[in-house]
């Protein structure tokens, strides 16, 4: 696994960048952090981060995907905020329970030491205790690295995330040598002005020096790379040198940053700010993977994906997708292939004056990702029934295992109505089922709901497809015991009184939990289907730029092969 660069040194003092947002939210705060985090890690430096966020959920795992993006599965468990996902990506490493925290976290421990008399029977004011728990958290997500990235949720201004910015004044006030503030906002291009104009960067510098903090750098989104002119205006109007302000236009690719962050001399900047030796840099690597990505590719693959978290309002956004989004192009890449996404509303294919049907005949390849709740379950079913008759090659995520399941029991094992109890509590035939809670699979999440979460260990079964994938990647955790890890993030399991009936008709069930009680992976034998596979599993929140997972590697492979032939 790359390490983007140098082995890290840990120092004795860990130093801290807090990346704020201002004018809009969904500017990139995370990429920009993350990319900065690339850079000083390139560069010999340890680095993790934390996310702050605004929200009063325990964690994002509640949160309707529609609401707030990709809820992204850490190893630990934690189901956090899709900019978690960028940190792995990019910084090469995992992250957990402890690079997350929200108000919700926050305010929920203040309470409960009140309770407790921890503050010694003080009047427990929100100004004085909470940004002092704010700042516990940031420390011990600290511990052991040099630099620790901080960014904080939403926008200046935002009277939510206030106790964040005071967390950082307080620890600039105490430490102003350990510390930067780096301010990232946006640039607008009016169409009928044709220039960027710099007055909300300017109005929300204004509402971050309000709250007594100026910022050290402003980072620049924009449609283009800021102009002189601009820099001077901006950096004279928030107190600063316009070398501090630097451009993140609008690229290609959000990979793209790193350098074009490195070439205006960002994470120099920020060393020596920080009083930190520059040492010495090389981004051949991360360079390398850029021009694959935007090197003409000599293959194209379409592939649908049946969804159901795709409208906001009178829009669509993709953004409840994107570690399934991000794990695909990293294998496209690595495959030399354009990927053309078809985006396939699961309740469309539900009626047949939809026309979704005849998009789906145009995928080279399905895919059924997460999900949950009844709404386009039989949408679903019929995309799998497609791609199992049609030998489309199919990848089933989760609720695509279970829905797989369901429809081989249904059009194979001819076990008719049979179906998940999610969906149908009264179902003859339970395929997929609810199990008694044992604490040591489960964590309750809200109201006795039992799921699991975080890694998994799983045993393959030799000759089979997925064990075939694991070694031919190495990625094995123990090959000797065809042991690998994935991540889980689900409720219901396989019910194991269908296991037999459903083998004797030609299911594969090619992996399970070490004690042979969860099913965790399906397939069908290659002898019948080119490529059909489906995990209870998350491959998807463990694909990195320079690492794609074998799954999707071969997934994508697979639809190749199958183009050939036809």
């Amino acid at each position: 696994m790359s390490t983007h660069g140098k082995t890290p040194t840990i120092t004795q003092k860990t130093k801290f960048i807090f990346v704020s947002g201002g004018v809009l939210s969904g500017l990139g705060k995370g990429i920009t952090a993350a990319s900065l985090g690339l850079l000083l890690k390139n560069r010999g430096y340890s680095v993790t981060n934390i996310k702050c966020e605004n929200y009063l959920n325990i964690d994002s795992g509640n949160i309707n995907p529609i609401e707030h993006g990709d809820v992204f599965l850490c190893e630990d468990g934690l189901e956090a905020d899709l900019d978690l996902g960028s940190y792995e990506r990019f910084l090469d490493q995992e992250v957990g329970q402890k690079n997350f925290t929200t108000l919700g976290q926050i305010y929920s421990t203040v309470i409960e030491n009140t309770k407790n008399l921890a503050y010694g029977g003080a009047t427990v004011d929100a100004w004085l205790y909470v940004p002092q728990e704010a700042i516990s958290r940031i420390r011990k997500a600290s511990e052991g690295f040099d630099i620790c990235l901080v960014e904080l949720g939403g926008t200046a201004g935002e009277y939510q995330n206030q106790i964040y910015y005071e967390a950082y004044r307080i620890m600039n006030l105490e430490n102003p040598d350990d510390t930067v503030h780096a301010h990232v906002t946006y640039f607008p291009n009016p169409s009928h002005i044709n220039e960027l104009k710099s007055k909300p960067t300017q109005l929300s510098v204004s509402a971050l020096q309000s709250m007594g903090i100026q910022p050290d750098f402003i980072v620049g989104r924009g449609e283009f790379m800021i102009d002189e002119k601009r820099k001077e205006k901006v950096a004279f109007y928030s107190n600063m040198s316009k070398e501090d302000v630097i451009s993140n236009p609008d690229l290609g690719s959000v990979y793209e940053v790193p350098p074009v962050l490195a070439a205006q001399g960002f994470d120099t900047k920020v060393l020596k700010k920080l009083n930190l030796p520059e040492r010495k840099s090389d981004l051949t690597e991360w360079n390398n993977f850029i021009t694959k990505l935007n090197t003409e590719k000599k293959h194209t693959a379409s592939v649908a994906i049946i969804a159901k978290y795709l409208s906001t309002g009178n829009f669509e956004l993709k953004d409840s997708y994107v570690s399934l989004l991000e794990s695909l192009n990293f294998a496209a890449i690595h495959g030399d292939t354009n990927l053309n996404i078809l985006f396939i509303k699961a309740e469309e294919l539900e009626d047949p004056t939809s026309g979704a049907m005849e998009q789906l005949k145009k995928a080279d390849g399905i895919i059924v990702p997460i999900g949950w709740g009844e709404r386009g379950v039989e949408g679903k079913i019929s995309a799998i029934q497609y791609a199992r008759e049609n030998k489309i090659p199919y990848l089933g995520l989760c609720y695509g295992m279970q829905l797989a399941s369901v429809e081989f029991a249904r059009h194979v094992v001819g076990l008719e109505n049979a179906n998940s109890i999610e969906v149908d509590p009264a179902t003859p035939y339970p395929i997929i089922h609810d199990i008694p809670f044992n604490e040591r699979y489960q964590t309750i999440k809200g109201k006795g709901a039992s799921m699991r979460l975080g890694a998994y260990d799983c045993i393959l079964k030799p000759g089979t497809l997925a064990h075939k994938i694991y070694k031919k990647h190495d990625a094995f955790k123990d090959e000797s015991k065809n042991l690998i890890s994935e991540r889980h993030r689900h409720r219901f399991e396989f019910n194991n009184e269908y296991r037999e009936q459903l083998e004797n008709a030609g299911f594969v069930i090619s992996g399970t939990s070490p004690d042979d009680f969860f099913v965790e992976m399906i397939e069908l034998p290659e002898k019948d289907h080119p490529f059909f596979i489906a995990t209870q599993a998350h491959p998807e929140y463990k694909s990195k730029p320079l690492s794609p997972h074998p799954i999707f590697v071969e997934y994508l492979a697979a639809i190749l092969r199958e183009q050939k032939k036809s």
